[in-house]
């Protein structure tokens, strides 16, 4: 027996929503012959499920030889509740984002979401969608399975109900409420459970959530804009504020953004996201020393519900929006802290602190999150033009404290015409 085993690239082909880990081997004996249409269009199915990655394979005609063993079957269905969770990006919190997958006899029977805090969990989604089919299955859930009674009854109880024979679990449940007494409640009803499958993807699903009940402070991202030679800059690129750009998306995925007020003078408008559906975070305007009242856009009134205006003396409201519901918190002095204990009371798990239009408005609250370690990400993003600035509106002290700051698992990609790098304190 001839034995030949090739590699492809695991992008090559496969449909963008979908991956996972598959050897192909050519055997002259019990080879099958699949007419090259099919493969390329990326589906494959020996055993009826969907694959992402084709590795060995040999044209013969306009067929290709292809025998298909799948060792992560796991990792796959994994994945597939991840990408199901992220439907609810910007609409959970302070609940986490979590996706269900139901599987029997190698088929997808059943899957589900959590859509918004307050409604079903997504194993409850996934077992309905599954029917009498969830008997004797496997359910994949991105979460823990909670335990308790909230707003919604037990998961584990409903997995138990519908006689599910094995549970798979990307990661343990941070919430003290939880922290595994699901686990142990599937377990004691005589269904396995396995878990830590693909837990660092799903941990970075939900990093502000994980952050918050960890610490029981919000998740804080740092975003500023770079020009080539590595001076601030007082905008973004092209294209990122419309739907599908990076800023548009960010803005969905955040509970609260802080800017500076002096941006409504440059822009005339508040920051919005333009992703379809998108729940628009809480816009916390810092005004420090107001020389000019604010001159806020027209608002609806739930528009101007979702505005605040944190301040060290007294100022004015300069439009008709005054009148419905934006509040104004006069402090002795700004501080991030105080910021963030704001937050907190609000029940907000994530807050992006957005460093544009006056920088110098934002160097106290910069120094204090460095020196206290309240940031916890950074995301840079870089645009082809080279300043020649030699200021950067941020004091000497700031900016060499700032350069001593470690960065880990830092990454870049691309975006529109500029570059993005992502990192963590």
């Amino acid at each position: 027996m001839n034995l030949e085993t090739l590699s492809v690239s695991r992008n090559s082909l496969g449909p963008t929503n979908f991956s996972t880990s598959a050897n192909f081997r050519i055997q002259q004996q019990d080879s099958k012959l699949v007419p090259a249409s099919i493969l390329k269009s990326g589906f494959y199915s020996s055993a009826k499920r969907v694959f992402r990655s084709v590795t060995g394979m040999r044209n013969h005609g306009g067929y290709v030889v292809v025998r298909c063993e799948v060792k992560d079957d796991d990792g796959f269905y994994m994945r597939r509740c991840v990408e199901l969770a992220r439907k609810a990006i910007g609409c959970t919190s302070p609940n986490p984002m979590v996706g269900c997958v139901i599987v029997k006899d190698g088929k997808i029977v059943g899957e589900g979401f959590h859509p918004k805090a307050g409604q079903p969990h997504a194993e409850v989604f996934a077992l309905r969608d599954a029917g009498d089919l969830a008997e004797n299955s496997t359910a994949y859930v991105s979460l823990e399975p909670c335990n308790h009674f909230g707003r919604t009854p037990p998961c584990t109880e409903a997995l138990i109900k519908a006689k599910v024979k094995k549970v798979v679990v990307g990661m343990v449940d941070p919430n003290p409420i939880v922290a595994s007494k699901g686990l142990d409640r599937l377990r004691d009803a005589g269904i396995f459970v396995k878990t830590g499958v693909e837990e660092q993807l799903c941990k970075k699903l939900n990093e502000a959530y994980i952050h918050q009940m960890l610490t029981r402070k919000p998740f804080v991202t740092l975003r500023y804009s770079l020009s080539v030679d590595g001076h601030f800059l007082d905008q973004l690129g092209e294209e990122v504020t419309k739907s599908g750009g990076y800023y548009s998306q960010l803005l969905q995925e955040y509970d609260a953004v802080i800017l500076s007020s002096t941006l409504l003078t440059a822009n005339g408008s508040l920051p919005a996201s333009e992703e379809p559906g998108a729940n628009q975070p809480l816009q916390i305007l810092i005004a420090r020393n107001p020389r000019y009242p604010i001159q806020l856009p027209v608002l609806t009134t739930e528009a101007a519900s979702k505005v605040i205006i944190f301040t060290d003396k007294e100022i004015t409201v300069e439009t008709e929006t005054a009148q419905r519901g934006i509040e104004t918190v006069v402090f002795d002095g700004i501080n991030l802290v105080t910021i963030l204990d704001y937050c907190k009371r609000r029940g907000l798990c994530s807050v992006l602190l957005d460093i544009r239009g006056n920088i110098g408005d934002f160097e106290g609250i910069l120094k204090e999150g460095f020196e206290q370690n309240l940031l916890q990400k950074v995301l840079v993003e870089v645009l082809p033009i080279w300043s020649g600035c030699k200021e950067d509106g941020l004091s000497e002290e700031l900016t060499n404290l700032g350069k001593r700051l470690g960065l880990r698992n830092l990454t870049s990609r691309n975006s529109s015409r500029g570059v993005l790098l992502e990192g963590y304190f």
